[in-house]
């Protein structure tokens, strides 16, 4: 028990320290893992601990991976991605396996080995590249919608890898393995018993197989439904837990069985479980699991590391690692060009999805049990994935540094076409600008609409909306070239609540007669845009909230007139509690560290409470009194309603 409790505390330790210095930086949490892991990795070889028995186990976290990229993946959804899935996401796991195994037979490999290897370094980081395109605002930009789909199609193609490795073994590997394998006969026997197909003919089983794939089918849509109500009847949060647990080890126990992947298998049932009223609840329970699973996995990556080998060959793996990363980035400009995607927004793509990824550490284990590739070759491709992953912050500072400022010259000189000056600017042509451009259209406005996403404008033109310009609405010489200097409305509806507190701070700094309606995220965003010094914040969800809570008093038995004098009350003095709020909110400070605001709060709780209660039935009784109503709008504070 000492030895295990040690051996835990180690592996934890090491991740608590390690992970969080390794976000902070901007390396994101799976190199985080894999520096943990080589760390402690002269302590596991001092007190004596099977690294690979511990790898073995914590790849249950790859099964749950699975189980939730299957969860993400709504039939409905992949229909309608098809075009572009199929076309960008496959062309580029296609040719980049070719141009990887080419690489792989010019430096004397077989071409069995070289597709493993093309397998294995195709596949990019999900966890690095979602991370760091979130990070940065560049989830929504069609560089980061391109690298998202190229990252889908890998998740999925993971599936047929898994079941193609096998088929590429090497008749040598395979004799060794068959020679580990007698001289543990007995332990043998016992594995080969845990098996529904070990004696049966081919087409037994095929049709073994093709029954227990029919059976994760028939059981994700039939039995998934009682069976949480039954378990929801006990009214336990563990039964949950378990009850998902369950389903995913269920899963994989079966397709084990028939001689399948545990992978593919979760992959299955996640797909089936997709559209099903519990995806949310499974994924929920399931992925702190999963989260700490592939984390104890990548640290045994990492521990199992030979540094002697990375010493030795450092700069082969050096170059070995340039050479990867520029075939990738050459295959992926050049699908750029093919579908259209311009300027650094194909960079964007080209760059971020240029490293090899966390399922490659999959592959590479999964290929040496499978005796596709030695033990020491998976050696030498876990240096070289781990390297590039390294690589990675540097191709966003590339990207960041010298394309996106060499490309924003071109941005520049396309904003000079904007000669018509309007009196209103609206920065972001999204769900939210979208919607304000068209009111004041319809008003009988002219406007210049502002957004960065050049395929959004791409689709608005296609039906006739051409009044929309290409750029970057936080730049300064963008905005002028607009007519922001002229102009008497600028209404900030960007995505990204840095970029919009960013916009408001330059606006009142430069531009302080110039009226500002600024898009709120949250309420902690209206404190800040309200210290920034933007005094028209709309809240993007509040007043449909206010809406949904009207028509839930209406259904409790209120009238129209009622219920609408109730949540007018209570949207007066949520502004008024928000404006007090407003006074004492620091953005320097996080909420839970700023003794003012905390102190506000709790002293004011109470009796905010008690008058919010007085309020609301006064409207209730038919409305609040004259000297006491208050109409939305009128309050000096964040103007969150309209």
């Amino acid at each position: 028990m000492t030895d295990f409790l040690l051996l835990a505390f180690t592996f934890l330790i090491a991740g608590v320290i390690a992970v969080p210095i390794a976000t902070r930086l901007g390396l994101g949490s799976v190199l985080g893992y894999l520096l943990a892991g080589m760390a402690i990795s002269p302590l596991l070889n001092w007190l004596g601990v099977d690294v690979i028995s511990i790898q073995q186990f914590a790849e249950f976290g790859v099964v749950m991976m699975l189980f939730l990229v299957g969860l993400e993946l709504e039939p409905k959804m992949l229909w309608k991605m098809r075009t572009r899935l199929i076309g960008l996401g496959g062309l580029q796991v296609t040719v980049s396996v070719a141009a990887i195994a080419a690489v792989a037979m010019a430096f004397g490999q077989p071409l069995s080995v070289g597709i493993t290897i093309g397998f294995i370094m195709t596949l990019s980081s999900t966890a690095i590249v979602l991370q760091t395109l979130n990070e940065k605002g560049l989830t929504k930009s069609e560089g980061g919608q391109g690298s998202f789909i190229v990252l889908l199609f890998q998740d999925i193609a993971v599936i047929p890898m898994l079941s193609i490795i096998p088929l590429l073994a090497l008749p040598e590997l395979l004799a060794l393995g068959a020679e580990n394998a007698a001289s543990g006969a007995g332990e043998g026997e016992e594995a080969a018993s845990l098996s529904l197909v070990a004696n049966l003919v081919g087409w037994q089983v095929a049709l073994v197989t093709a029954g227990a794939v029919g059976a994760v089918i028939l059981m994700g849509h039939y039995l998934t439904r009682p069976l949480f109500r039954f378990i929801a009847r006990a009214g336990l949060r563990e039964l949950f837990v378990a009850t998902a647990l369950m389903i995913v080890v269920g899963i994989a126990l079966l397709t084990s069985l028939v001689g399948l992947s545990p992978a593919l298998g979760a992959f299955l049932g996640g797909v089936v479980l997709a559209n099903s009223e519990y995806r949310h609840e499974l994924e929920s329970d399931i992925d702190p699991f999963r989260g700490l699973l592939l984390g104890l996995f990548f640290m045994t990556v990492g521990a199992a590391i030979n540094f002697n080998l990375l010493a030795e060959n450092f700069i082969l793996l050096i170059v070995l690692t340039l050479i990867l990363m520029v075939v990738k980035v050459a295959v992926l400009w050049g699908l750029g060009v093919l579908f259209k995607i311009r300027g650094s927004d194909r960079w964007l793509m080209a760059l971020s999805v240029a490293q090899a990824g966390e399922f490659g550490f999959v592959l590479i284990s999964f290929s040496v049990v499978s005796s596709a590739i030695s033990t020491e070759l998976a050696s030498m491709l876990s240096l070289i994935v781990a390297m590039s992953m390294l690589f990675t912050p540097l191709l966003f500072i590339i990207h960041d540094k010298l394309i996106a400022k060499h490309f924003s010259g071109e941005q520049e000189r396309a904003t000079d076409e904007m000669d018509e000056d309007k009196p209103i600017i609206i920065a972001g042509r999204g769900r939210v600008g979208g919607i304000v451009d068209r009111i004041l259209t319809a008003a009988g406005y002219e406007t210049t609409v502002i957004d960065f996403s050049s395929k959004q404008l791409d689709d608005l033109r296609v039906f006739g909306v051409d009044k929309v310009f290409f750029g970057d609405a936080t730049r300064p010489d963008l905005l002028h070239a607009a007519g922001v200097h002229k102009a008497e409305l600028l209404v900030i509806a960007l995505d990204s609540k840095e970029d919009i507190t960013r916009l408001v701070r330059y606006m009142r700094q430069n531009y302080p007669d110039l009226h500002v309606v600024a898009r709120g995220v949250d309420r902690h965003h209206v404190y800040e845009l309200w210290e920034a010094g933007c005094r028209d914040i709309i809240r993007e969800t509040f007043d449909s909230s206010i809406r949904m809570g009207r028509s839930a008093l209406e259904a409790l038995g209120h009238e129209r007139p009622i219920a609408q004098a109730m949540v007018n009350e209570f949207e007066a003095m949520d502004r008024i509690a928000l404006r007090e709020m407003a006074d004492v909110y620091d953005s320097s400070l996080p909420a839970t560290e700023n003794e003012a605001y905390i102190s506000r709060i709790t002293e004011t709780r109470d009796e905010r409470h008690k008058e919010f209660e007085r309020r609301m039935r006064e409207a209730a009784r038919g409305g609040a009194p004259e000297d006491e109503a208050v109409e939305p709008g009128t309050q000096d504070g964040p103007q969150t309603d309209r």
